[in-house]
């Protein structure tokens, strides 16, 4: 039975410009417990930068976390992210599965904190 989401739950998501870039922030965020987990898939972005229309095949990275781990997580990414302005941006989640959701929450428990 869906209920709704407690107020932490989120996805972040950002991009990457290869895999292995995706692959290495996924890991971490992971290992860190900033992300219970963290889905990469392939894309194509059409975007305007600088001035010029652009077309570059990237990754992007779902990132299952808390909503008060996003300052930490937003931070972590701009330190280990190769774009000069990434995309960030964290959608809360309204509704879910409660055995999911729990496990989103256990899975973002950080070190010495609930």
């Amino acid at each position: 039975m869906t209920k709704a989401a407690p107020a932490e739950a989120a996805i972040v998501m950002t991009t990457a410009g290869s895999e292995a870039d995706a692959e290495s922030l996924a890991s971490a965020m992971v290992e860190s417990r900033l992300a219970a987990c963290v889905q990469v898939m392939p894309i194509r972005s059409f975007y305007v930068w600088r001035g010029k229309p652009q077309r570059d095949a990237e990754w992007l990275l779902l990132i299952k976390t808390r909503g008060e781990h996003y300052v930490a997580l937003e931070t972590f990414i701009r330190a280990h992210h190769g774009y000069e302005t990434p995309e960030i941006v964290m959608v809360p989640v309204s509704a879910g599965s409660p055995d999911y959701l729990a496990w989103l929450t256990a899975g973002t428990e950080l070190a010495g904190r609930p």
